[in-house]
């Protein structure tokens, strides 16, 4: 008995080092067949790869909040609640159309002109492969149909855009997409976008020249004899900080399209993007001091704009002085195209989105043409000797203009025809937000007896 508690004291004073041991040489087993059987290189890239497409598809779903700044901003108060919500309704009606028809047609088995499997992402489609993929092509759909949205705001029926965010996303968008990303005929052919200089931002930009015509200028935007008046928008503080935001998620629009967080050249990509929207910015700046004298926020906020957009097709393709090229170009592009739209077209866009993203979109298809080095993918435009890839990217410039003024034609006669396009005139005095909203954006004057 006295032995047995010796034992027992003994232990008593050491079981702290006992119990150490135990654990550490515990340990050294475990720790060997954890080290054999962890992940492979092949599975840590692939985990990598699928945090960086949905990282980056959540930056790009934040530039809706870009979008709905910007065009609440550059309009007046008055629809600020309209703006808002078209913005959103503009994303849940774009992803139930780009999960029910618009990814199969773009990216489905098929043909060469659109895709004939993967409608409702069933079947085959419904792995996590191609929900990875979906998610970050539907925030890209989103993107240009939103574009449509400042061109047309405050005259346009909240239901008839509904109507036509659904068509695009379902139809006009997926088609041409196919035809570049999707395997069709134009990637046949040579044609490039890395990122949707054409397939998102011309698509959308074209899409917003054909309703704003057909939907027609605000009331009082010319005078008698056709001369523009200026209609200035109300908030240019949600104008700079839209513009950041949409900066900010073109790190995932652009990089993102990699879809490899383990590509080097996302970093290429990223100075390429951030160099261009500061050249269109500078540059707009700068022209719009000589022209007035003063410095103006919403003109050098479009300035970035386009230079993002122009530089979204061949960022992956170029050197860093031709991004600089690039978004100055855009920068200038898109003073003196918003200007040729007003005045000689006649045609009313209250956030200059059709020159943003129409004629800036189809800048950044002929600038991969002109300025891709060879080097990325082997990409060449003139700069290289690719006369090829200059001669696709003219011939993609001349389809995304034909396909989509065409179904954008079709698709805004139709809804003009049935439900109708523009609000009357009444309620476009009155402000959409008195008309087609139970609240308005703002509330500038609560009368006491409600406080009570």
């Amino acid at each position: 008995m006295e032995k047995r508690a010796l034992m027992r004291g003994w232990f008593r004073q050491r079981r702290l080092w006992i119990a150490f041991f135990l654990l550490v040489f515990g340990l050294i087993p475990t720790g060997m067949a954890i080290a054999q059987e962890g992940p492979t290189v092949e599975s840590v890239a692939a985990g990598l790869d699928y945090v960086w497409v949905i990282v980056a598809a959540v930056l790009v779903f934040m530039m809706q909040a870009g979008f709905a700044l910007l065009e609440a901003g550059s309009t007046r108060s008055r629809n600020t609640g309209s703006v808002f919500m078209k913005n959103l309704m503009d994303f849940c009606m774009c992803g139930l159309a780009f999960w029910a028809f618009g990814f199969a047609i773009m990216f489905g088995t098929g043909n060469q002109f659109f895709g004939t499997e993967g409608f409702f992402l069933a079947g085959e489609y419904g792995d996590t492969d191609t929900a990875l993929f979906w998610f970050f092509q539907m925030v890209f759909a989103a993107t240009a149909a939103t574009i449509v949205s400042g061109a047309m705001a405050e005259r346009t029926r909240l239901d008839a855009y509904m109507a036509y965010s659904f068509l695009i996303s379902a139809i006009i968008y997926p088609v041409y997409g196919h035809w570049v990303w999707g395997g069709g005929w134009l990637a046949e052919l040579g044609a490039w976008d890395f990122a949707g200089s054409g397939v998102v931002h011309a698509v959308g930009g074209v899409a917003a020249f054909v309703g704003a015509r057909m939907v027609g200028p605000r009331k009082g935007k010319y005078a008698s004899d056709g001369a523009p008046r200026s209609i200035p928008g109300h908030n240019m503080g949600y104008v700079a900080l839209g513009t950041i935001i949409l900066f900010f998620g073109w790190f995932g629009f652009n990089p993102g399209s990699t879809l490899s967080g383990s590509d080097p050249q996302i970093a290429v990509i990223a100075v390429n993007t951030f160099l261009a929207g500061i050249a269109g910015g500078l540059v707009a700046y700068y022209i719009q001091l000589a022209r007035t004298g003063k410095a103006d926020i919403a003109v050098t906020c479009s300035g970035i704009i386009a230079g993002l957009v122009g530089i979204t097709a061949p960022c992956a393709f170029v050197d860093n002085w031709a991004a600089l090229v690039i978004g100055g170009v855009a920068g200038g592009l898109v003073i003196y195209g918003a200007a040729f739209l007003e005045k000689r077209l006649g045609v009313d866009d209250p956030v200059w989105a059709i020159a943003c993203h129409g004629i800036c979109g189809l800048w950044g298809l002929l600038a991969l043409g002109i300025f891709a080095n060879g080097e990325y993918l082997e990409v060449a435009g003139l700069i290289a000797g690719g006369t090829d890839t200059f001669v696709a990217q003219l011939v993609s410039m001349v389809a995304v203009v034909a396909w989509t003024g065409v179904a954008s034609f079709v698709i805004f006669g139709f809804i003009k025809s049935t439900i109708g396009l523009r609000v009357s005139d009444q309620d476009e005095e009155a402000g959409l937000d008195a008309t087609e909203f139970t609240q308005p954006g703002y509330v500038f004057d609560v009368a006491e007896e409600s406080l009570r």
